[in-house]
């Protein structure tokens, strides 16, 4: 994606079945499961670098001692440092002699993070602060286990206004800044009320005292807990909790936007937000990894047991598509697979653009993240050139005019040059405060492979998304414009993205969308400002509507044109004003029968189509419509208490 995005975090979840003196003895370390938990967030880098989080929890510790703990870092290089500083204390306190390495149960007693539950965040921050507060795991603090509580997840509520409306209203005082503080209150509410009413009733029954914490834990009843914390969350969510007891849960939103996995062995239970790192770590098939069901929640008692639930009605289920086209590793099989049909799936729209002329035209991609796709692409554009050559040969052999010069022109002319033009040579740090200084920075974040465009070739460069098309004006294009082709088509696997996202992607400022910008210029080229009026007039009544009655009043800005419109007047927007190359541009988009056709299964496109999942989404795009003619900037769904 040429265009950058924060978007959603990153979870990882090991809960061991066995003792640790199991894991000494098999694979020859206690520390196992933290291991475990390492590797499978090394393997989700790619979700976060904004900040970790890991946590632990020890089940059945001796009265006195620590059972949770917790640490967190937004610092440069965070998981590798955290984990590095942890191993560090562990050998230090075996040099001195304060622990033994080949002890399992010193290890758990001695070691923080020798626990049978361990959890971990990656975060990509698209609220709230950056620095270490801002990091999961969030901890509730209590004398009692069983009100003690982690949470962390991979989540963005659209509500949160409303939900800390109902904290304050409870009598409850609420830190704002962060949808993650109202969830965990949430939840610590209903924990506290089903512990204050477990341990009254067992009180008045005359039990001891002394028995009555081990009787709240085997009673408490997770499902429960989970089912009363989310009736009025409205967004996309997987969220991992821990309570102090060893009791723990891992839970879904009902439309499945948010993505969940789950692995369960002899030896471990295990989660992530990504399919592949779970079977790469713990060496498992694809067949053994599970997607968590939209709506449910996998409770895990600290004696064991295993409950899967529902805690939400079943509805239409709308997983985010970003994560087919962009976010997600590639080495999922199902992921690369559809990568590969988005590429091909734009051939004709290629075909077209060159004028057919794929002899004279080199196909690349642009970042490195779309190379599955241009993969696909240039399968597609084979098969669209062996088609062509079939049909030639089959028609010279009715004619009778088939020879082997005319053999050698049909099979060696006109065949797909693939071409890696576009390298990202650099991470750049935008040190630089002013704005000219920083594009001149940008520019240089790309190189080129000279040579490889010769004169009157096209150049076609694929891409994951065109979000802002910013990166594409001031940088990429007047990189590929020093091979001097006669015109450069960009193509993106994902549609045109014309609504905001308010589930975890950083997409909410529906004035910065390069469509957007697009619909409103035509209109105002048209004399149709006041079309531009009526919108913010109908998106006002819709605010003003119960949630369950709004609709989408932006829809009506695209409704006048095409598509293909809406394309033309990107890609003359985005041609690069001061250039030398005088060629064209030409910006493509994925349309989003290809895109359904490409995914094949349920797909959440409501950053395309405008149709959202929730009531949150549609008070977002009125909002954000109401925020960007009245030129404010910020989240749409940063709405007031």
């Amino acid at each position: 994606m040429s265009d950058f995005l924060k978007h959603e975090c990153g979870i990882a979840a090991v809960r061991l079945r066995k003792p640790l003196a199991y894991y000494k003895d098999r694979y020859g370390t206690a520390l196992w499961g933290f291991n475990k938990l390492f590797l499978l967030m090394e393997k989700q880098h790619n979700r976060g670098q904004d900040g970790i989080g890991i946590g632990s929890s020890k089940i059945g510790m001796p009265l006195g001692d620590p059972y949770v703990f917790r640490r967190r870092s937004a610092e440069k290089d965070a998981l590798a440092n955290v984990f590095r500083k942890e191993m560090k204390a562990f050998h230090k306190m075996v040099r001195k002699g304060l622990l033994d390495p080949e002890n399992p149960e010193d290890v758990k007693r001695k070691f923080d993070f020798g626990g049978e539950i361990l959890i971990g965040h990656l975060r990509y921050g698209t609220s709230g602060g950056f620095e270490e507060g801002s990091c999961h795991p969030y901890l509730r603090r209590s004398n009692w286990p069983t009100r003690t509580l982690m949470v962390m997840g991979n989540f963005n509520m659209t509500n949160a206004g409303q939900l800390n409306r109902v904290l304050i209203e409870r009598g409850q005082h609420p830190v704002f800044g962060t949808d993650t503080q109202t969830v965990l209150e949430e939840i610590g509410f209903h924990l506290d009320e089903e512990h204050t009413d477990l341990y009254r009733e067992l009180r008045d029954k005359g039990v001891d005292g002394s028995d009555i914490p081990n009787l709240i834990s085997e009673r408490l009843d997770l499902v429960d807990l989970v089912r009363r914390s989310a009736g009025q969350w409205d967004g996309g969510y997987a969220i991992c909790g821990v309570v102090g007891n060893g009791d723990m849960f891992v839970m879904r939103d009902p439309h499945g936007i948010r993505p969940c996995h789950m692995l369960v062995t002899d030896e471990v239970i295990a989660f992530a937000s990504e399919r592949v790192p779970l079977m790469t770590v713990f060496e498992a098939s694809e067949d053994q990894v599970q997607s968590l069901e939209p709506g449910s929640v996998v409770t895990i008692k600290s004696d064991g047991t295993k409950i899967e639930a529902r805690f939400a009605e079943e509805g239409p289920i709308y997983p985010c598509s970003f994560e087919r086209i962009y976010f997600s590793r590639g080495n999922d099989p199902e992921i690369y697979k559809e990568r590969k049909k988005m590429g091909a799936a734009l051939v004709p729209q290629v075909v077209d653009a060159i004028g057919g002329a794929v002899d004279k035209a080199v196909f690349s991609f642009i970042p490195n993240t779309a190379e599955t796709a241009w993969y696909g692409l240039m399968d597609g554009l084979r098969m669209f050139r062996r088609e062509e050559v079939r049909e030639a040969l089959l028609k010279a052999m009715e004619e009778g005019n088939l020879d082997s010069s005319m053999i050698d022109e049909l099979v060696m002319r006109n065949w797909p040059r693939g071409e890696k033009i576009a390298h990202k040579d650099i991470k750049m740090r935008t040190f630089i405060a002013q704005e000219k200084g920083r594009d001149q920075l940008v520019s240089h974040v790309y190189d080129i492979t000279y040579g490889m465009v010769e004169e009157g070739d096209a150049l076609v460069a694929l891409d994951d998304s065109i979000v802002r098309g910013t990166t594409l004006k001031k940088s990429i294009l007047k990189i590929l414009a020093r091979t001097h082709p006669r015109k450069i088509v960009v193509c993106s696997t994902a549609p045109q993205i014309r609504y905001p996202d308010c589930y975890g992607i950083d997409m909410s400022e529906l004035g910065k969308f390069i469509a957007f910008q697009a619909a409103v210029a035509l209109h105002r080229k048209a004399g149709r400002q006041s079309l531009l009026d009526e919108v913010y007039d109908d998106c006002r009544r819709e605010l003003s509507k119960p949630p369950s009655e709004m609709r989408n009043a932006v829809k009506k800005v695209y409704a006048a044109f095409s598509d293909e419109e809406i394309s033309a007047e990107i890609s003359r927007m985005v041609t690069p004003e001061e250039c030398d190359w005088k060629g064209d541009v030409q910006v493509l988009f994925q349309t989003i029968e290809n895109l359904h056709e490409a995914i094949g299964g349920p797909c959440g496109d409501w950053y395309f189509t405008g149709n959202y999942p929730t009531a949150g989404g549609f008070a977002t795009v009125n909002a954000a419509y109401l925020r960007w003619y009245d030129g404010v900037g910020g989240r749409s769904y940063d709405l007031p208490l």
